[in-house]
């Protein structure tokens, strides 16, 4: 097979960005919070595990705790036996409590609105960071890669890496800034929808056209 050009790559991308946008028109998270901090734990909670699932957990969870100096304070234990059904557990309410401390110490209990600071607190990657910048301050410094778009960015030919920073180094120039958290939601929304891990509906997929990992074959 002819190997795609970095022009056709690019031509590509635009069509199936055209299509995933006119499916899934919204650019916010499924996770419910009310102010950037609770977005924070939210987002620290649904590593490995679904949103529907965190959802189910944060309302127990923030009547109890709801602020950074009520997590900065609160027993590990207890933290734990409420998150215990998001999985891992033991490091998320770890890293929860050492985050609430770190923004009492550093940021007077106030999530900072910057990558770098974000980056510095316990339980924050590039993920982490990502969503939370665009989605509690509509700053959009990076790609936010979880499993759904590092699968589908590899089963759409935008990378063949793994490592979910290097998938966001391939897919920022594929990808116009302004889309980028846009682009990142859709292709969750599509992965838990269509294009899933174990078996991909590929009939049914509205990109199966410009997909070279489809199972379903036609001439674009």
């Amino acid at each position: 097979m002819k190997k795609e050009t970095d022009e056709e790559l690019r031509i590509r991308a635009q069509a199936i960005i055209r299509i995933l946008f006119k499916e899934y028109p919204h650019d916010q998270t499924a996770l419910h919070y009310r102010d950037p901090f609770q977005l924070l734990v939210a987002v620290i909670l649904s590593a490995q595990c679904t949103d529907v699932r965190v959802n189910m957990v944060t309302p127990q969870l923030f009547s109890r705790f709801s602020t950074p100096h009520n997590f900065a304070k609160a027993h590990v234990k207890e933290l734990e036996s409420l998150i215990h059904s998001t999985g891992f557990y033991h490091n998320k309410a770890k890293n929860i409590i050492g985050c609430a401390q770190a923004l009492l110490e550093r940021h007077q209990g106030v999530v900072p609105e910057t990558m770098e600071e974000l980056f510095q607190l316990p339980g924050v990657g590039r993920k982490t960071a990502n969503v939370v910048l665009g989605e509690a301050f509509g700053k959009i410094e990076g790609v936010v890669v979880d499993t759904h778009v590092a699968r589908l960015s590899n089963r759409l030919g935008f990378t063949t890496e793994q490592d979910a920073v290097k998938i966001e180094h391939d897919l920022m120039p594929l990808i116009p800034k302004k889309k980028w958290f846009h682009f990142s939601h859709a292709l969750i929304f599509h992965g838990r929808k269509i294009c899933s891990a174990r078996k991909p509906l590929c009939s049914t997929c509205s990109l199966h056209k410009f997909c070279p990992s489809s199972f379903t074959k036609e001439e674009v």
